[in-house]
């Protein structure tokens, strides 16, 4: 069994490019002059590991996109809380919402109640993700007015026709 390593770029590729302002990675000089010799030669695109057992994507290293907000390939640490939610709404640019199923006890009728939060959360290009996905999201720093989590794994959703609104605890 053979175990293929993803292509790290040696050569410049140019990054996607559909915004008015050039988008090039922070971390990297696309205009680096050309090594002679055979010395160790950089990357030409800027990738981490985030850590926590969390493996960096196929996309984000071979991908083109650019994403400072990314934890893969941008300016973005995961520290804090890790958690899991369903994917429910797309709609917005590189940011979707997550709904958070949990119980609350009520004392006086010795009975749980279901309650649910719905959380902003930053996603990179990197995963393609669709409504019904479950989505392991980690906390970061402030992104936003309201995004405080990043997407770090994606799971496929399994039946999609179990509906948004429906109670589910994972």
């Amino acid at each position: 069994a053979e175990i293929t390593m993803p292509r790290i770029a040696r050569e410049y590729k140019e990054c996607d490019q559909h915004e008015k302002a050039y988008q090039s990675q922070d971390a990297i000089f696309v205009a680096r002059k050309r090594a002679i010799g055979n010395q160790r030669q950089k990357p030409m695109r800027y990738i981490r590991n985030v850590g926590l057992g969390i493996k960096t994507p196929d996309s984000a290293i071979e991908g083109t996109y650019v994403d400072k907000k990314c934890p893969f390939t941008g300016n973005v640490s995961i520290r804090g809380r890790i958690l899991k939610g369903l994917v429910i709404s797309t709609k917005m640019k590189n940011t979707i919402v997550i709904r958070r199923d949990y119980l609350h006890y009520i004392t006086k009728y010795r009975r749980f109640e279901k309650r649910h939060k719905n959380i902003s959360v930053h996603c990179s290009p990197a995963f393609n993700v669709k409504e019904g996905d479950i989505v392991t999201v980690g906390q970061c720093r402030p992104l936003s007015k309201t995004v405080r989590f990043n997407v770090v794994a994606h799971e496929p959703a399994i039946n999609a026709a179990a509906g948004k609104k429906s109670f589910r605890v994972f």
